[in-house]
């Protein structure tokens, strides 16, 4: 490197004005020099080129950016303090009144004025009104006995199969609602429910009308009740 390139820049051009003009003294004397020899063939002269440097500088670095102040910190507020709780007021026990002194007759006191005074307690009133009469018990309940056709001694017979009914196949249940009088005689006979077949429920009803009864009682005593007769007519 050329030691031309740390010289000041007045002094380089100095420099630089010099070699010019040393370089242009140079080609008039070869320029004089050819014209003096006429038809000889020019030789080729290389002129050496001077290069004009200058140093720049490397351009300054930029500011740095400017750094935001610190924002202040703000005091955390204290958490809000709860109001006092006021105490219950304590109960003032109730004064007790003392019992009044029994006054003592004049001429007691004036006989012995230093004798201890004794107080003959009162009896409380006695209350003489009578009691109310205690509520009357409810009645019990009475005891009540169905009427029953299944007695031994009634000897009631059992309702015959119609023979028509056999021959077609009739069976059912038949179910007799009856109205026992107090002597146990059947005063009504009711179907309450049908076999089916009116010859059956019919032969039923003829039958029932016939037997006799217990009677149904209550507490003991014979009462007229209605009482349910089923009678099955079934085929083997």
């Amino acid at each position: 490197m050329s030691s031309d390139l740390f010289l000041p820049v007045p002094q380089r051009k100095r420099n630089a004005a010099i070699v010019v003009g040393i370089a242009l003294a140079h080609g008039a004397a070869l320029w004089a020099l050819q014209g003096a020899l006429g038809h000889k063939q020019p030789e080729e002269i290389i002129v050496p080129a001077v290069l004009l440097s200058e140093f720049v500088a490397p351009p300054a670095p930029p500011a740095p950016p400017a750094v935001p102040p610190p924002q202040p910190v703000l005091p955390t507020p204290p958490p809000p303090v709860p109001p006092p709780r006021l105490a219950k007021p304590t109960p003032q026990p109730r004064p007790v009144r003392a019992p009044e002194p029994t006054p003592v007759p004049a001429a007691e006191a004036e006989a012995a004025p230093n004798a201890p005074v004794v107080r003959t307690p009162v009896a409380a009133p006695v209350n003489t009104a009578p009691a109310p009469p205690a509520p009357p018990s409810p009645p019990a309940a009475p005891r009540i006995e169905l009427p029953s056709s299944n007695a031994a001694y009634l000897k009631n017979p059992s309702p015959s199969y119609p023979s028509i009914s056999k021959r077609m196949g009739e069976q059912g249940k038949v179910l007799l609602r009856v109205l026992i009088s107090t002597e146990g005689l059947p005063e009504q006979v009711e179907i309450k429910q049908s076999s089916g077949f009116e010859r059956l429920d019919r032969q039923a009803h003829d039958t029932v009308l016939r037997w006799r009864f217990v009677p149904g009682k209550r507490n003991g005593v014979p009462e007229a009740m209605w009482y349910l007769v089923p009678i099955n007519f079934v085929l083997e």
